[in-house]
């Protein structure tokens, strides 16, 4: 028998079943009152998983939870000892990518990169959009690493993780640091964003396009601007992102356009539309991703779609369901990005013909590598002969 909480809940939500409904209930403590989190993509801030002990908010009776003060994007400096991550993953392009900061403002809620967060004991939740960290010894550990014996030259991918120009970035332009370096260098890079401040960049990037060594991939997740404002509050807007791609396009920096990620019953229908708007800005490939709920996502997601969208909250789920073997994900290499079953499929014919419509992805040149010459720079040691 259903317990009364879980009665109370599947009335406010129809389509969650009974274990979903005290699985919602039993994140009620981590809930975050709407007047503090504006501006941010996730409703909870749940305790890191590799806490000792776990934190709820409630109002005991003595002062209102009302009376807090909203989030505040702090920015923390952190001092890695290298600043170039590998990767063997079949299913990226890459071997190795560089994330000049931990955590990002953007708030995509449905960010796969939330859960990094625990690792500094902090919340994949609103933490993970407001307590940032900034590397500004990036682009001198970046030279060292390239003038290193034997070091082999591929392109490196930047902003694989958390957005490389997102919001903090117009003060600390690291990012830039990093592009000067890589310049500098003759060597080759990819970037991932979903922020028009790309654009600032254009002087660098259209220089190094010119000798092959960039290629920048804007993500374009919807059109609609109320659904992009609630899913990724602090990103850019879709037509500004659409005038960036036209602006590096302009500049002859090749430029892809990602659907990404596609969400089931929430922007699965935009595909088309994002492709044909991306390719009619200047974009000359193409890619997509199919939504990813790895770890403490998987709850941040669901939460913002009961309150956002609510009826639609059982159709979403079913789908993202049917492609991930039953769960909310599932981590396989080869299926992650894209998924499996007549959902998955359906997705992947629908880009593949109006990819091949448009003209998308048919003469995409690899990044040259020839050009590239060690860094000489402060902070390089030297050889000994």
């Amino acid at each position: 028998m259903p317990s009364l909480s879980t009665l109370k809940q599947t009335a406010f939500a129809p389509g969650l079943t009974a274990v979903e409904a005290n699985a919602h209930m039993a994140t009620s403590g981590m809930r975050v009152a709407d007047k503090r989190i504006r501006g941010r993509g996730a409703g909870l801030n749940m305790t890191g998983r590799f806490e000792i002990s776990t934190r709820e908010v409630f109002d005991d009776g003595w002062s209102s939870l009302e009376d807090l003060a909203p989030f505040k994007t702090e920015v923390q400096i952190e001092k890695p000892r290298t600043i170039i991550t590998r990767n063997q993953s079949p299913d990226l392009s890459f071997d190795r990518s560089i994330n000049p900061y931990r955590g990002c403002e953007h708030g995509c809620v449905y960010c796969f990169a939330r859960p990094t967060h625990a690792y500094m004991g902090l919340s994949a939740g609103v933490d993970f959009e407001a307590r940032l960290f900034a590397k500004p010894d990036a682009p001198r550990l970046l030279e060292r690493e390239l003038s290193r014996p034997g070091y082999k030259v591929q392109p490196i991918a930047i902003g694989t993780n958390t957005d490389p120009y997102q919001p903090v970035e117009k003060q600390w332009r690291i990012t830039r640091q990093l592009l000067e370096v890589l310049e500098a260098a003759g060597h080759p890079v990819g970037i991932v964003t979903k922020s028009a401040l790309v654009t600032r960049d254009i002087d660098i990037l259209s220089r190094m396009a010119s000798r092959g060594l960039a290629r920048v991939a804007l993500s374009v997740t919807t059109l609609d601007r109320k659904l992009a404002r609630t899913m990724e509050p602090r990103a850019a807007t879709p037509e500004k992102r659409l005038e960036a791609i036209r602006a590096l396009s302009d500049a002859g920096i090749p430029v892809s356009v990602m659907a990404a990620p596609v969400i089931p019953g929430l922007n699965d229908h935009e595909i088309e539309r994002i492709l044909d708007s991306g390719k009619a800005a200047g974009a000359d490939a193409a890619g997509y991703v199919m939504l990813r709920l790895p770890i403490e996502v998987s709850p941040l997601f669901r939460d913002w779609l009961l309150r956002h969208y609510p009826d639609r909250y059982r159709h979403v789920m079913s789908l993202v369901r049917s492609m991930r073997g039953g769960k909310d994900y599932d981590a396989e290499f080869g299926t992650r990005m894209r998924g499996t079953g007549p959902y998955a499929w359906q997705i992947a014919r629908r880009f593949d013909l109006t990819a091949k419509r448009l003209g998308l992805n048919q003469r995409k040149a690899p990044l040259r590598i020839d050009q590239f010459v060690p860094p000489h720079g402060d902070g390089v040691q030297l050889s000994l002969l």
